[in-house]
């Protein structure tokens, strides 16, 4: 079986070469390169075509997620995985967007850095514990409530809310009794998920329904 290639992209020299002593005493695994920046990775892996390239994120000239990016238009086999001191939710959503299959903390365990490369290679997806946690609470997360999610009622109601009218004059303008309203009220803090009327009101500025309402 062939060797594992690995090119190493960090801007700290001192960094890539106790990477380097790591992967070199590794069987089946082989030092394809160095680079000090995104750019020169970019020319590196174009001249090596390295199977992993593991890719520090914070870097002169070009950082690592613009170089990352580059390398997946251009060499879309290739399996990037950041290994950075970064923790940011920016650069973790960031990297998984221009398609790195992993994202591993600098403090990372040496056998642990080693297996993840592995997993790279095989098409898997090492991931930080730390940092995978954010993806799973950023999935878990509830959907951003919509407008799209009230009835035409419902959001008439919202409007004249915004436009500061009571219950009772909600309940006058649209010709239902002033307990429907509460209903509709009721029904719109839910499906919005908001606390109270004033909220309300807000959600429906920001949505730009009281615009819509004077325009009638």
């Amino acid at each position: 079986m062939e060797p594992i290639r690995v090119l190493i992209v960090d801007d700290h020299a001192l960094w890539r070469r106790g990477v380097v002593n790591l992967l070199a005493q590794q069987e089946g695994m082989e030092v394809a390169g160095e680079a000090s920046d995104g750019d020169e990775a970019l020319e590196r892996a174009r001249e090596l075509m390295p199977d992993v390239v593991l890719m520090d994120i914070k870097m002169p000239r070009m950082d690592g997620l613009t170089a990352a990016r580059r390398l997946k238009e251009e060499m879309p086999y290739v399996r990037i995985v950041m290994l950075t001191v970064s923790e940011t939710d920016e650069d973790l959503f960031e990297a998984i967007k221009v398609g790195a299959q992993g994202y591993l903390l600098k403090n990372v365990d040496p056998d642990q850095l080693v297996t993840a490369i592995r997993q790279a290679q095989r098409g898997e997806v090492p991931i930080a514990p730390t940092m995978a946690a954010k993806i799973l609470r950023e999935l878990a997360a509830p959907a951003e409530p919509s407008i799209q999610a009230l009835s035409a009622r419902e959001r008439e109601v919202l409007e004249l809310l915004a436009r500061g009218m009571a219950n009772k004059e909600i309940a006058f303008h649209l010709k239902i009794s002033e307990n429907t309203v509460k209903n509709h009220l009721r029904n719109i803090l839910e499906k919005l998920h908001l606390q109270n009327r004033v909220q309300a009101a807000l959600y429906a500025v920001r949505a730009g329904l009281v615009d819509k309402s004077r325009d009638h």
